[in-house]
């Protein structure tokens, strides 16, 4: 999953999406949070777009990893795989080394895409991701 959450090195995100988090968080960079806060306004803007890596960021590259250690994640979800817990050394790694990444990434992809997924009553179409019907 670390790996996989490195396609974030390229995209954007909604306002409403990291609105929480450079407001209220203190896991993050204070002057990045500032900065991030001149396109995403305590209220509004739900939709304004804000790239997921500042420094590379239409580039498939390893710097994500590099500005989680700065404490420069747009998402919460980025950020806490490092924070004090279980992957920061898997970040690490990945922030020094460009090719384990794409290995690892490119190995987690194939990996993904042999999952089958469930059809049928099995399975179920979400009217909402985050939500079950």
């Amino acid at each position: 999953m670390v790996a996989l959450s490195g396609a974030h090195t390229i995209g954007q995100a909604q306002c409403f999406t990291f609105r929480d988090r450079i407001y209220n968080h203190t896991n993050i960079d204070a002057s990045f949070a500032r900065k991030r806060r001149g396109n995403c306004p305590s209220n509004g803007g739900d939709s304004n777009l804000a790239a997921l890596d500042l420094v590379t960021p239409t580039s498939f590259d390893n710097n994500y990893f590099k500005i989680l250690m700065q404490k420069k994640g747009l998402l919460e979800s980025d950020q806490v795989l490092f924070n004090g817990g279980s992957t920061d050394d898997i970040v690490r790694s990945y922030s020094n080394s460009r090719s384990a990444f794409y290995s690892d990434f490119a190995a987690a992809m194939v990996k993904m895409g042999d999952i089958e997924p469930l059809t049928g009553s099995a399975g179920q179409i979400r009217a909402r991701c985050s939500v079950p019907n």
